[in-house]
């Protein structure tokens, strides 16, 4: 987003972080109303449209998604989206990407007062090693032919019991409305999402076994003084680097494996 949407999505973050701090609201039923408006505006682009028109009123537009959400959702969700209406946004899509960030941060938010984000955050991370390294499963949750309840319900059969309630409801909002994102790009969005809960950085780590505890806290360590900020490791295992750690930190690897000194080695050579 940019330049009017980025200011209107900073002030619904606010407002967002302002109501749930409130010890009476339900985070993850919050998140989940949200999430049902993402779906109708997502599905309705003529209201999407007169909902983000510049030409109209703010509170014109405000009045409109009240009267049209009041007593199907709760006040608090109500108050929230009437809010984001009354500000302008660059391009219509743009109220509803935004809305959609904050059921997530909402269900985030939820599973962090339940002391649970770091394990939302783990199993974020571990899904998509598993669905990476399965092509019957990916092709199955990413299958357009499918129906958005079937793979529901397969993801519910994976997760239930083995996963937060945070993390399931999440994952299956991901694979049931992608909204265009892929299932790698959308994991990847949640977990910056998580680590920004806590203004951490996410620091993806590959070795070739895996790390001790003591390792584990001296790279934490290390990294969070070279970014400047909390850093959050989400660790993976691949004997193929032989040695040495691969960290990759957004678009950034910092690679120390033998298997790329190696390379880097034989190109060389070669040369």
């Amino acid at each position: 987003m940019n330049g009017a949407s980025r200011e209107a999505l900073a002030a619904a973050r606010e407002r967002l972080d302002a109501l749930t701090d409130n010890t009476s609201v339900d985070a993850g039923k919050l998140a989940e109303e949200l999430a049902a408006v993402t779906a109708l505006l997502d599905r309705e682009v003529s209201l999407r449209r007169v909902l983000t028109d510049p030409a109209q009123a703010g509170e014109a537009k405000a009045d409109l998604a009240t009267r049209l959400l009041s007593g199907q959702v709760g006040g608090e969700t109500v108050d929230l989206v009437s809010g984001m209406v009354r500000s302008r946004w660059s391009q219509s899509r743009d109220l509803v990407d935004a809305i959609e960030e904050l059921a997530d941060t909402a269900d985030l938010t939820a599973a962090q007062k339940a002391g649970a984000l770091d394990d939302v955050e783990d199993e974020l991370f571990r899904f998509g090693r598993i669905a990476t390294s399965s092509p019957e499963l990916r092709a199955a949750l990413t299958d357009r032919a499918a129906t958005a309840t079937a793979k529901g319900d397969l993801l519910r059969r994976l997760l239930g019991g083995r996963a937060h309630a945070a993390t399931e409801r999440l994952i299956i909002r991901l694979v049931t409305q992608p909204r265009g994102r892929s299932l790698e790009g959308g994991l990847e969005s949640l977990s910056k999402l998580a680590a920004a809960r806590r203004d951490r950085m996410v620091a993806v780590v590959t070795s070739a076994v895996p790390l001790t505890d003591q390792q584990k806290q001296r790279l934490g360590a290390v990294l969070a003084k070279m970014y400047g900020r909390k850093m959050h490791l989400n660790l993976d295992v691949d004997p193929t680097v032989l040695g040495g750690i691969s960290v990759r930190i957004g678009d950034e690897v910092v690679n120390g494996t033998i298997a790329s000194r190696l390379d880097e080695a034989s190109r060389r050579l070669a040369g």
